[in-house]
């Protein structure tokens, strides 16, 4: 170091050959990437033959068949809790009435901390649709900007599963539109089955598609909620963040994770010793938990012992007045 911070001696040191090293950061010119360019396709074409990995196709059809189960089971529940949705922000409860706190930002955030305006929500608010692009084979050429009609899109699931090796021949699989008719005349055990069956469904599919992404490939952009599946990103020009741009930008792509192609609707929860109508003031008492969890208990089941920090099942209840000691 000493050497370094003196030029002399540096100088000095390089002359007499004493540093037995030096630095090359000047690439080959001799190496002519256009001659590599089918080899590197055929190592490409030789790697889609490792694929389907056999072990991970009866984890993909357990995910297909939870998926069918959980869309039909929260449709069954639906059919007699009652869930809202915010007219004006991504916001969702269930229960009989929609809170009082203050937490809607408006479209495209344009509010702050206001009251929501309640509307009748679906399965689309418990179960959030993510789809991507449908590829004709794993390891395809990346998907350009002007080709983006000519690929399907499908649901983010169905096409990590039909990657994985799994054969969907059934068409209800690629939709959220399940229903199950006659839910009101179930009785209240009968309804606790369906919730069971519910919430093991969703354990399935989140603990499926985790092990999934431990072979398989998924990307999720940085900047949106754009979804790909696949060993590289699309390139078509769909993000919305880059606001200044005559066109949509590009998106920056990074590795998705299982909330990413699964996302958890969290909502606040209701205990029962909580008013009937959450009120604002008393926000920091109340507990959330993933919306299929909350579904789970409104059908009169016990909630999994994992969740019980997060629904704050053991906290004071907001009405009860706090007393000073002494």
């Amino acid at each position: 170091m000493a050497a370094m911070r003196n030029p002399r001696l540096y100088s000095a040191i390089l002359e007499q050959g004493l540093l037995g090293f030096t630095r090359h950061y000047r690439s080959n010119p001799k190496v002519d990437f256009r001659k590599l360019r089918p080899m590197i396709l055929k190592r490409i074409e030789n790697r889609a033959k490792d694929y389907p990995v056999k072990a991970m196709i009866p984890v993909a059809y357990d995910v297909l068949r939870s998926r069918a189960l959980l869309i039909q089971g929260v449709s069954t529940l639906l059919q007699v809790i009652p869930i809202w949705s915010c007219k004006f922000c991504p916001e969702v409860y269930i229960g009989e009435k929609g809170h009082e706190i203050k937490t809607c930002h408006g479209f495209r955030r344009h509010a702050k901390n206001k009251l929501h305006e309640w509307v009748k929500g679906g399965i689309n608010d418990i179960l959030i649709p993510v789809e991507t692009f449908h590829l004709k084979n794993m390891f395809q050429d990346v998907i350009k900007h002007d080709q983006r009609f000519d690929y399907n899109r499908i649901p983010a699931i169905v096409e990590l599963s039909l990657q994985a090796g799994a054969d969907i021949n059934d068409e209800s699989l690629f939709t959220n539109n399940l229903e199950c008719v006659g839910a009101e005349s179930l009785s209240n055990d009968e309804l606790r089955l369906v919730a069971d069956g519910t919430l093991k469904a969703w354990e399935v599919v989140r603990s499926g598609v985790e092990k999934l992404l431990m072979v398989y490939s998924a990307k999720v952009c940085k900047y949106c909620s754009e979804v790909h599946v696949g060993p590289s990103g699309h390139k078509a020009r769909l993000c919305g963040v880059f606001k200044y741009e005559s066109w949509r930008g590009t998106h920056l792509w990074k590795k998705a994770q299982v909330d990413d192609l699964f996302p958890p609707k969290i909502v606040w929860f209701r205990r029962p010793q909580d008013p009937v109508v959450l009120q604002d003031k008393w926000r920091s008492f109340y507990g959330h938990a993933p919306a299929v969890v909350d579904l789970y208990t409104k059908a009169g089941a016990i909630a999994p012992p994992k969740y019980y920090c997060q629904m704050k099942l053991q906290g004071l209840s907001a009405d009860i007045p706090f007393r000073p000691r002494g």
